[in-house]
């Protein structure tokens, strides 16, 4: 049997290297994992990854975990193009300087802008986008809301933010409309959106301080990776372009405008999307831009949610 990929389209590293795999022409069999309906626990998956998260990756007898390694993996065995991930000593040390601190930086704050970002409703009346200033304390997190940062505010509680409120005013809690839970490569960024149907509320202070925390990283990835170049570690795509964008797509599907005041940004985007394939980037995002429409999970799942979604607020 060929090359096999365990895949759930809603964790940002699978996107990665769903992308990767499609872009560089690797033949594999795709083999969806529903995370949401706890498939990466099976014992069937646990033969091919014994630590039950996706990515994973299986070539005949030879299995692979971790998003990273199998972008390496498919890199070097299908011999894509160097830009990807290059021979160059420098060159190679940038993408990985990326892939280092993506991990520890990007990945938490994007996974918990999301969470922030999103609330679930089951409101059946159509939207009506409405939009004004108001405190960020005097924000409500049941009401289904977009938050963006004012140009020049501050972060800290009580500072202004832009709260696009698009449903009903009245939050409803009669079953989760909206949520995620994905056991992917790190359990701290499990929950990527908060549910309403756990009846949990996100502090102000916790919101304030996520936003803020994404908003640094923003920042970072501007000056410290991007700088003036095309893409993040030069002047041609690389691997860690897409470990960047598919993570920053995330609070993106939440309703969080992250590349709306930041036009360097939002030209970088621009550029991996043209070099990726409109088609395929779409491909790849299609499941999580319609998370919102996911359906309900049943009361056990809900149940084991509750105590992680406690500790995480």
């Amino acid at each position: 049997m060929g090359l096999e990929l365990y895949l759930d389209l809603l964790c940002q590293p699978c996107r990665a290297v769903y992308i990767f795999a499609k872009k560089i022409g690797v033949p594999f069999e795709l083999r969806t994992v529903e995370v949401l309906k706890g498939q990466h626990n099976s014992d069937d998956f646990a033969q091919v990854n014994p630590l039950r998260k996706v990515p994973a990756l299986k070539d005949g007898d030879f299995t692979l975990a971790e998003s990273v390694a199998i972008l390496l993996y498919l890199s070097r065995k299908y011999e894509a193009p160097d830009h990807w991930y290059p021979q160059d000593l420098e060159a190679c040390a940038r993408v990985d300087e990326y892939l280092a601190w993506q991990h520890t930086a990007l990945r938490s704050s994007s996974a918990r802008g999301w969470r922030g970002a999103q609330s679930s409703w089951s409101g059946q009346e159509p939207l009506r986008a409405e939009r004004r200033e108001v405190k960020q304390s005097e924000c409500r997190p049941l009401l289904p809301k977009r938050l963006v940062r004012r140009p020049g505010a501050s972060a800290a509680p009580g500072s202004s933010w832009t709260c696009r409120v698009s449903g009903p005013t009245q939050a409803h809690d009669s079953g989760m409309s909206s949520g995620t839970i994905f056991q992917s490569e790190s359990q701290a960024h499990a929950p990527m959106m908060l549910p309403v149907f756990l009846g949990e509320r996100v502090p102000p202070e916790t919101l304030a301080s996520t936003l803020a925390e994404l908003d640094r990283c923003l920042q970072l990835l501007e000056d410290k990776f991007l700088k003036d170049d095309d893409f993040l570690a030069g002047p041609c795509i690389s691997v860690a372009d897409l470990v960047a964008i598919t993570e920053l797509m995330h609070p993106v599907s939440a309703g969080c405008h992250v590349f709306k005041t930041r036009p360097k940004l939002a030209a970088w985007r621009q550029r991996v999307e043209a070099e990726v394939g409109e088609d395929l980037f779409q491909e790849a995002h299609e499941v999580v831009m319609k998370a919102k429409d996911l359906p309900p999970v049943d009361t056990a799942m809900k149940d084991k949610l509750k105590p992680l979604v406690q500790v995480l607020l």
